[in-house]
């Protein structure tokens, strides 16, 4: 995970250092900047220039990968005439550099940013959105990135809306971000969201033409299984250690499952990630989950001071100061900064699974009436702006990247596709995500994990009971927005 960020108009450089600035936690690893040319692994607060531009762009880099077969590029990168700021994860990464390799392209390709503006360049034969088009189609991944060919901007998206980019104007400039609070640095603060799989191509929003959540065909049961694996297995491809967020639920249990799996024949390590008030449902359930899993288990055992002293970040982070998502944000975040201290930059999460596989309480209502399909389709084509952003917020909070196998876009597309009465079986059923149980007791799970009660994050954790009879009595907390 990395920030990018960039300005088109009369572009001072200043401006462009403090969007970096702002955003610096999602990339402390190294910094750059484009203005007439790149200025790479530069210090933030060293680097001179006063000038003014009419395009500029900035990058905040966190270092991931670190083998000689792939590595974490400092950006903002160029060829010829193309200049490229990236951030996230090619998962096929391997696949598009070998397929440059067989059309011709020379040039030595060790990272995501050089694949993707890579591929760019060979279909730009055609034009810079056809381009950006063809390019999108073939990659697969969590990203958000913009590049420049001297005379067209296009801005693009993952699509899932994974990583996040926001996107503005004041007055004669326009810009675009990693957050909204680097936008806000230098006054724009009428901010939009850019639509998963969208591209903003000079500043005109260009849409898919047929967004993920809209396929329709027969889903495969039988596939799902094979899938979450590969997802997995992408996901953790390069890796020596990731930390899974754990609450001893089916989502992270099945998922932590699967990678002790795939761990045995990599050299990967696994540590679970646990975060609750003492005694609270999750640490007594990622307790019991983690010994039936073997695995080793650090937990933050929340207290109102740990709250109290939080808030102001999270809340500044989110951007909201709703209690149900302050609640999620601060188990992300405490969860975060347990990984990061423990030097790990990457953790799984389960976040999307309630989405694709009915998870939560309203669905049964949703499954009587006969609209489960479409509600499902509808939360997952908005999650971007409801659970992902907050999400990201807080995890980067501690410069930790976050990984969702349940959003990998194969899977997505065949969940969504499965009939609704394999998610949920009948109105009576309580428990509910019935295909995604199952799965994981036949794959290993016990009977009291793989069918335990879903319990929402801030409320299994015991955050929420915190928030609402302790802190909120006598703090004002939307003082934090």
């Amino acid at each position: 995970m990395c920030s990018i960020v960039g300005l088109q108009g009369n572009v001072n450089a200043q401006d462009i250092l403090k969007m970096l600035k702002s955003s610096k936690n999602r990339g402390p690893d190294s910094s750059g900047i484009y203005l007439d040319k790149c200025y790479n692994d530069i210090n933030l607060d060293e680097f001179a220039d006063d000038n003014d531009y009419k395009i500029a762009f900035g990058h905040n880099l966190l270092s991931i990968y670190d083998s000689n077969d792939r590595s974490s590029k400092s950006q903002p990168i160029t060829k010829d005439n193309l200049v490229l700021v990236f951030n996230g994860e090619i998962y096929n990464f391997h696949t598009i550099r070998n397929f440059l390799k067989k059309v011709g392209v020379e040039d030595q390709i060790t990272s995501d940013s050089e694949a993707l503006l890579h591929l760019i360049e060979f279909y730009n034969k055609l034009d810079l959105l056809k381009a950006t088009q063809a390019a999108i189609r073939l990659i697969d991944g969590d990203y958000a990135f913009a590049i420049w060919d001297g005379q067209n901007l296009a801005i693009s998206r993952d699509q899932l809306g994974v990583k996040p980019l926001f996107y503005g104007e004041n007055g004669e400039i326009k810009g675009f971000a990693s957050t909204r609070q680097a936008l806000k640095e230098i006054g724009i603060t009428d901010i939009n969201t850019l639509k998963p799989e969208h591209i903003l191509y000079n500043w005109q929003d260009v849409a898919p033409t047929q967004p993920i959540y809209e396929k329709v065909f027969d889903g495969d049961v039988s596939k799902i299984d094979k899938m979450l694996r590969l997802s997995l297995i992408k996901r953790v491809d390069g890796l020596y250690e990731v930390g899974v967020i754990f609450s001893g639920g089916i989502d992270s249990s099945y998922l932590a499952l699967l990678l002790k799996e795939i761990s045995e024949n990599t050299p990967l390590k696994i540590k679970l990630y646990a975060v609750g008030v003492e005694g609270s449902k999750d640490v007594e359930a990622a307790i019991y989950a983690s010994k039936f899993l073997n695995l080793d288990l650090e937990i933050c055992e929340v207290t109102e001071d740990m709250v109290r002293e939080a808030l102001p970040d999270v809340i500044g982070a989110i951007g909201d100061d709703n209690l149900m998502k302050v609640g999620v944000g601060l188990t992300t975040y405490f969860a975060t900064k347990m990984v990061a201290r423990d030097g790990i930059k990457v953790a799984i999460s389960g976040q999307g699974a309630d989405e694709l596989f009915g998870g939560y309480k309203r669905y049964l209502q949703s499954f009587i009436d006969g609209t489960l399909n479409y509600e499902l389709r509808d939360d997952i084509s908005n999650m971007y702006h409801v659970n992902l952003e907050r999400d990201d917020a807080c995890s980067m909070l501690n410069g930790v990247e976050l990984r969702l196998p349940f959003l990998d876009k194969t899977l997505v597309e065949l969940v969504l596709n499965i009939p609704d009465n394999k998610k949920i079986v009948s109105m009576h059923d309580d428990m509910r995500k019935s295909i995604l149980r199952k799965l994981a007791f036949e794959e290993g799970l016990d009977y009291e994990i793989a069918y335990r009660p879903k319990k929402a994050a801030q409320y299994g954790t015991g955050i929420d009971k915190i928030l609402r009879k302790k802190v909120i009595k006598d703090t004002d907390i939307s003082k934090f927005v």
